[in-house]
């Protein structure tokens, strides 16, 4: 994810109490590193390094820092481990440009070999860096900055944003492709970051930066020109009046909320790094080759593993094991050895339970990959590969948009060992899109329909018999009622005697599983109980159940992913109806580090 944050003042001035009070308004976005750097006439000051803003800024003394320009940048690791030389800002080769990014590069790994190639000096793995080479290339061959950037744009794959600046220069330079980017006017400077907390302690005057847009800052104005031909925007600025807290939580009255909306963008992410990562392949050959595959983790995680495991099979003709960490450890771990592959999944990445189970397949000699969000985590460094989530910093306890991409990421993989076309999951962020807008408002309808109760279950079938239990821990969570979710098919194996009138039972209902789910919606209809149905349009839906929420068709695979975003808001709205912080329940933490 990773937050930027750029400044150009007329005259030079101490710049780092600006910048380290910028930083910490963006701590949200990345927390691994974070590094300052400033432009005074010849020279360029960096100072960076692993760790928090307070910490770095005080080893560093960001505080002395001076210049007319100033960059900072927080760091969430995605190209090179968390380390001083991966930390951003970056330099070029010759040390009289300095740029920093947020987003990711996906085609990183090609972009270094090929400056490396034409004698560039690289100096880490980050893709920060290769934004900088990309204009520096070229800068070099005689191109203007803007033009520069134009082509730099094109060589760069992925969503991201930058900020660059030169010294004997009086300007910055910006440039927007699938992350955020906003510009603030002041007076006798102008700003740039990748969101609004850094700039609002500045001015409330700002300009909402568009995609394929070149943003050039002078301290007294600012430019906006088209990458795609060069020539000038025009565009009003407007007035923010939101208080700082909603501005943090991007308008939303919770992080909870605000993430459930992030989840196609951060889909679109996880799809472009798996698509240009080399680590795909190596992970994929052992999978085949292994004797047993195991897919481990713990609550959410598990959930997603589960899903995992059903595309496998039904993608990929390949069968996996998901299982519970700790339960790895009597039921498998004893039998496994080095034929057999692991992928251990944490958001975290310090899962204690999933950690213990990593330990004793790592002695037993299995292969052992990691599927995490957080880039120097314990899990990345004890696996012998593993594949970013690509998320961001997820504030709420409750798992959203990790969750979702764990699921894409099992998706993705499923598909590519089949030998399918995985191009076909680029639909799956705007049908997440399409999903949340049209269903939001008849969630909260249902949501305020049912919450008297503090008893229900969440039923599913296949590829959504995952889906079903991470909605009844999502409700579990944060409307503290009791949610049971289970297989459908089980449900009249006892649970069934629990409906009385008005009873509330969600079904989710993959597009090839309505006749199997249609049983159960009347078993619970027949005798007074409430049946929610979530799928496809489908008029033998429409006449069963009491309540529909439909979602977009795609196929059974993308259909389930979708299919857990009503739940998501309905427990959201559930817990905000009954009076609690959907962000931070009681009892729980976001990161588990005991047994």
């Amino acid at each position: 994810m990773c937050g930027i944050f750029g400044i150009v003042t007329k005259d030079d001035q101490p710049l780092g109490p600006i910048l380290i009070e910028a930083a910490k308004r963006l701590t949200y976005r990345g927390y691994d590193s974070v590094g300052a750097a400033t432009i005074r006439g010849e020279k360029i000051d960096l100072r960076k390094d692993v760790g928090r803003v307070d910490d770095v800024a005080a080893k560093y003394d960001f505080a002395e820092m001076t210049g007319s320009r100033g960059i900072t940048q927080l760091r969430w690791a995605t190209f090179g481990e968390p380390s001083q030389v991966n930390s951003q800002p970056h330099l070029d080769s010759d040390g009289d440009l300095v740029g920093a990014h947020n987003g990711n590069v996906v085609n990183n790994v090609e972009l270094r070999q090929q400056f490396i190639s034409e004698g560039l000096t690289v100096r880490s793995q980050n893709d920060g860096e290769s934004c900088v080479h990309a204009v520096e290339r070229y800068i070099n061959k005689g191109y203007d900055f803007i033009d520069a950037i134009r082509l730099a744009y094109g060589d760069l794959a992925g969503d991201y944003a930058f900020v660059i600046g030169r010294v004997s220069d009086d300007k910055l330079y910006a440039i927007k492709k699938g992350s955020g980017l906003v510009v603030g006017l002041g007076e006798g400077f102008t700003c740039v970051s990748s969101d609004l907390p850094s700039i609002l302690p500045l001015t409330r005057t700002i300009i909402r930066i568009q995609d394929g847009e070149i943003i050039t800052l002078w301290a007294g104005r600012v430019e906006l020109r088209s990458v795609k031909d060069g020539s000038v925007i025009l565009r009003d600025p407007e007035t923010v009046t939101e208080t700082m807290d909603a501005v943090q939580k991007g308008g939303y009255p919770h992080f909870m909320l605000k993430e459930i909306h992030e989840q196609a963008q951060v889909a679109r992410e996880v799809l472009h790094m798996l698509e240009g990562s080399s680590e795909v392949r190596t992970v994929l050959e052992k999978m085949r080759a292994a004797r047993h595959l195991y897919f481990i983790g713990c609550g959410t995680s598990y959930h997603a593993c589960l899903a995992g495991a059903v595309y496998f099979a039904q993608i990929a003709g390949r069968a996996a094991i998901p299982v519970l960490a700790p339960q790895f450890v009597p039921q498998y771990a004893p039998a496994v050895n080095h034929e057999d592959v692991g992928m251990f999944v944490s958001q975290s990445g310090e899962t204690k339970d999933v950690l213990n189970a990593l330990q004793i397949a790592n002695a037993k000699g299995m292969t052992s990959f990691g599927l995490a969000n957080v880039i120097g985590s314990t899990l990345t460094k004890a696996t012998a590969g593993w594949l970013p989530l690509c998320c961001g910093y997820e504030i709420s306890v409750p798992a959203t948009k990790t969750f979702t991409n764990q699921v894409i990421a099992f998706l993705y993989m499923a598909t590519r060992m089949a030998g399918h076309d995985t191009h076909q999951l680029e639909q799956i962020p705007e049908l997440m899109e399409e999903t949340i807008a049209a269903v939001a408002p008849q969630v909260e309808a249902i949501a305020a329909e049912i919450n008297k109760w503090n008893d229900l279950y969440t039923l599913g079938y296949g590829t959504t018999y995952p889906i079903a239990l991470e909605g009844a821990l999502k409700l579990k969570e944060i409307t503290y009622a009791h949610c049971e979710g289970m297989l459908s098919t089980e449900f009249k194996h006892g649970p069934l005697s629990a409906v009385s009138q008005g009873y509330p039972v969600i079904f989710v209902a993959g597009p090839e599983d309505v006749p199997l789910i249609l049983s159960g919606i009347n078993e619970v209809a027949c005798r007074g109980g409430h049946a929610i149905a979530i799928g496809e349009e489908d008029a033998r839906l429409r006449a069963n159940a009491n309540d529909v929420i439909f979602i977009p068709k795609s196929n059974p695979y993308i259909n389930a992913l979708l299919a857990v975003l009503p739940l998501q808001l309905l427990s959201y709205h559930m817990s905000v109806a009954r009076g609690y912080d959907p962000d931070f329940p009681r009892n729980l933490s976001k990161t588990l580090t005991v047994d």
